[in-house]
């Protein structure tokens, strides 16, 4: 079985190693770069790193101010390795390809340019107009893993959407009834706090709601700096209840309808949700138009945790970029709730086709990923 490519893969060249060594750096942001990419520096003289630093927050200095910082007197001449194209223009800091040019450094070894339309290869034409050196592209495929839902949004104006399932040996995600508490161990439930931790936005209907009233917050210490992910319910109707308890946990919670009740949208406002009306499609929100709306609003990781319905209307609509499977050594039985809830297909040529990327023992269960196009 395919293996996910990561960021530790061995190097086997100087550039490769010191790109490694960027790329972990520029991971240490992953719970809290949102909504600008993760990305990594370091600064490299005589072959020993004189300076290094990530991108911790929006707002903050980037990772390569912070290298030249840490580098001082001895970034000029230096090679720099970044893990993203350096900005070139003014936003809440100052370009980086400036910094580096005002610098002095020698030459630039960049892994993967940036699809900002502010950027998109000003930052490579300043440090070349400026007669600094250049090499692009090295570990490449590395650079876009870290950074899979920024690139998302810039390049699909949607975020990249992961659906996380726990099922059965079976298959089911729930007794006929709805009971659902626990078909996976707590292992795989801490790791699940991982995946929520990453994401800007966990997504879910407003049945999952009803019947299991969850806070989608993140649950598990150790972390760091964790920026609280948006909750985002699909509400048509507008059926939330107003005690429900994703609407006082940390971070911002969004409802999504497509009729408005005012005095329940009053109700839900006083107490801190957002809600908002989207364009309909079969008396339902518009799921593309959510994901145009979520990227708008610069989300760029979707952590979905729903019901049968809500998935099954994403995969026939092709919105799912990656599933992460929990499932448990058990078996409940043909009465319960699948997976994807959907027609049935009119043959095997119907069959929509999702990539293996990893499997691998979490506790007593399997979490499998897979994927909707090879790495």
């Amino acid at each position: 079985m395919a293996k996910n490519k990561n960021i530790h893969s061995i190097p086997d060249s100087p550039d490769q190693e010191f790109m490694s060594r960027a790329l972990r750096l520029a991971g240490r942001g992953q719970y809290s770069t949102d909504p600008n990419p993760r990305v990594g520096c370091v600064l490299v003289k005589d072959g020993e790193i004189v300076g290094e630093g990530w991108h911790a927050r929006a707002g903050g200095p980037h990772a390569e101010v912070l290298a030249l910082e840490q580098a001082g007197p001895a970034a000029a001449g230096s090679r720099v390795y970044v893990t993203l194209e350096p900005c070139s223009h003014h936003g809440r800091t100052p370009p980086c390809a400036d910094a580096l040019i005002t610098a002095g450094v020698g030459h630039v070894v960049i892994a993967m340019n940036d699809p900002n339309p502010d950027v998109d290869g000003g930052g490579i034409s300043k440090l070349k107009a400026a007669g600094i050196g250049l090499t692009t592209g090295i570990m490449e495929a590395e650079a876009i893993q870290l950074n899979r839902g920024y690139l998302s949004r810039r390049t699909r104006s949607r975020p990249y959407l992961r659906s996380k399932l726990a099922v059965s040996l079976d298959g089911r995600t729930a007794l006929s009834g709805g009971e659902s508490r626990w078909i996976t161990g707590a292992a795989a439930r801490a790791d699940v706090q991982l995946l929520r931790a990453g994401s800007s936005a966990i997504l879910t209907g407003v049945g999952t709601v009803i019947a299991d009233n969850p806070s989608l917050n993140v649950r598990r210490d150790g972390l760091g700096d964790v920026l609280a992910p948006d909750r985002v319910v699909l509400d048509s109707q507008l059926r939330t209840p107003i005690d429900a308890k994703l609407l006082t946990t940390s971070g911002q919670a969004r409802i999504f309808c497509i009729d408005v009740d005012l005095q329940k949208k009053q109700a839900l406002e006083d107490i801190g949700a957002l809600v908002e009306v989207l364009p309909a499609y079969e008396g339902r929100v518009s799921l593309p138009a959510l994901m145009n709306r979520l990227a708008e609003l610069e989300v760029n990781d979707v952590l979905v945790e729903a019901g049968e319905q809500l998935n099954g209307a994403l995969m026939r609509e092709d919105l799912i970029d990656e599933l992460v499977i929990y499932m448990a050594s058990h078996v409940m039985g043909s009465d319960a709730r699948g997976m994807f809830g959907m027609p049935p297909l009119a043959g095997m040529n119907d069959r929509i086709a999702w990539q293996w990327v990893e499997s691998r023992r979490i506790g007593e269960d399997l979490r499998m990923v897979l994927s909707r196009s090879a790495d």
